[in-house]
C-alpha cells in the first residue's frame, strides 16, 4: 500500500520557505528582483497545488515525485537567498513514504551528495568557509529527521493495520460466541421440541400439537433475540433482569440492579443462556434456576438437576471456552461445580 506524504509536513516546509523567502526580499538580505520573487511565490503555490492534486489521485506516485523534484528546482532557482534548499529534506521523506526505506536513504544519500557538489563547484574552499559547512551539517541533520519521521510515520501504519486486524479476528470471535450462544440456544429448543412432535405425532396428537407450538415459539424468540442483539450493537440497551427473564426458567433476583453498560449486560445473559441451553441439551436437566445478585459487582448463578460431568475431564465444544472468553472481556470470571449425577452450578462475576 502506497504511504504518499503527509499533508502538514510538505505544507509547512512550503510556508516556511515562502515566508523565509518573502523576509529575504524584503530585508534586503538577497538580490531584490520583482520577478523572481514572483517566480518564487508562484513556484511555492504550484507545490501546494501540487499537493492537493496527489491527495485526490492515487495513482502515478513516480509521476508526483518528479514534479515535485521538479518544482523544487526551480524554486530554489528563483529564491536568491538560498534557503529554499531546505525544500530538498522532503524528497527522500516523501519517498521513504512512498516507496519504501531503500528509496529514502538513496535519495536522502543523493540529495547531500547534490548539495555538496553545488558548493564543491561554486564555492572555492567550502570546505574551510564555516557558513557552507554549517549549511551542509544543517541539511544533514534535516535529512537525518526527515528519514526518522518518516519511519515512525510508517511504523504506525503499519501498528495501525495490525490493529485493525486484530479487532477484525476479535469481532469474528465475538460473533462466533453470539451465534453459538444466542442461536445455539433456541435451536436446540426447536430440536427437543420438534423431536417431541414426532415422537407423540401417532399417539398424542395434543401432546404432538403443543410441540409444534412450543418450537414455533422458540424460533419466534430466536428472531427476538436477533433483533435485541442488533439493537445492543446500535446503542440500545435493556436491563440484565428483563432479558433473563426472557430464558423461561425460574429467576431470583437479589438487590436492586444498577446502570450496567450494554457489554456487561450481554456477558451476563449469554452465560445464562448458555448455561440453560448447556443444562438441558447436554444435563437432560428438568428443572434449572437462574440466581442473579446486584452489590459492588454482579454475581450470576445458574443451577440444575441434570446429569452433571466430571469437571476434570476434557469437554470438546465451544460453550465453557466461549463464556470464559466473554467474561473475561469485562474483568469477570466464570466457575463451574458439577460431578456426575450431582447437577451443574455456573457462577459468572464480573466487577
Amino acid at each position: 500500500m502506497v504511504t504518499r506524504i503527509v499533508p502538514w509536513v510538505s505544507g509547512a516546509v512550503y510556508g516556511i520557505v515562502l515566508l523565509a523567502g518573502l523576509y529575504s526580499a524584503v530585508a534586503g538580505l538577497g538580490p531584490a528582483n520583482p520577478v523572481r520573487l514572483t517566480g518564487f511565490v508562484a513556484g511555492i503555490g504550484a507545490l501546494f497545488v501540487l499537493d492537493a492534486v496527489e491527495r485526490r489521485v492515487s495513482r502515478l506516485p513516480v509521476a508526483f515525485l518528479v514534479a515535485r523534484l521538479v518544482l523544487f528546482f526551480a524554486v530554489a532557482a528563483l529564491d536568491g537567498s538560498g534557503l529554499s534548499r531546505a525544500l530538498f529534506v522532503l524528497v527522500p521523506f516523501a519517498a521513504y513514504l512512498t516507496f519504501g526505506r531503500t528509496a529514502g536513504l538513496v535519495l536522502g544519500g543523493l540529495c547531500l551528495a547534490a548539495l555538496v557538489g553545488g558548493f564543491a563547484v561554486g564555492v572555492p574552499g567550502w570546505y574551510r568557509d564555516t557558513e557552507s559547512v554549517s549549511d551542509v551539517l544543517m541539511f544533514a541533520t534535516g535529512l537525518v529527521l526527515a528519514l526518522a519521521m518518516a519511519d515512525v510515520a510508517v511504523r504506525e501504519r503499519r501498528a495501525a493495520s495490525r490493529v485493525a486486524e486484530l479487532s477484525a479476528a476479535a469481532e469474528r470471535n465475538r460473533l462466533a460466541r453470539d451465534i453459538h450462544d444466542s442461536l445455539g440456544h433456541h435451536l436446540t429448543a426447536v430440536s427437543i421440541q420438534l423431536e417431541k412432535a414426532a415422537a407423540f405425532a401417532g399417539r398424542d396428537p395434543d401432546v404432538a400439537g403443543q410441540a409444534l407450538a412450543d418450537a414455533r415459539r422458540s424460533v419466534g424468540h430466536a428472531l427476538e433475540d436477533v433483533r435485541t442483539s442488533v439493537g445492543t450493537l446500535r446503542g440500545g440497551g435493556r436491563s440484565l433482569t428483563g432479558a433473563l427473564r426472557e430464558l423461561g426458567v425460574a429467576l431470583d433476583v437479589h438487590g436492586e440492579e444498577p446502570g450496567l453498560g450494554p457489554a456487561t449486560v450481554t456477558t451476563l445473559y449469554r452465560a445464562a443462556q448458555e448455561a440453560v441451553t448447556n443444562a438441558r441439551r447436554h444435563g437432560r436437566a428438568d428443572q434449572v434456576r437462574v440466581s442473579v445478585t446486584f452489590g459492588a459487582g454482579t454475581r450470576l448463578v445458574v443451577t440444575d438437576n441434570g446429569r452433571g460431568f466430571d469437571t476434570g475431564a476434557a469437554h470438546s465444544g465451544f460453550g465453557l471456552l466461549g463464556l470464559r472468553e466473554r467474561a473475561a472481556l469485562v474483568g469477570g470470571t466464570v466457575s463451574v461445580d458439577s460431578e456426575p449425577g450431582a447437577g451443574t452450578r455456573v457462577t459468572v462475576t464480573v466487577p
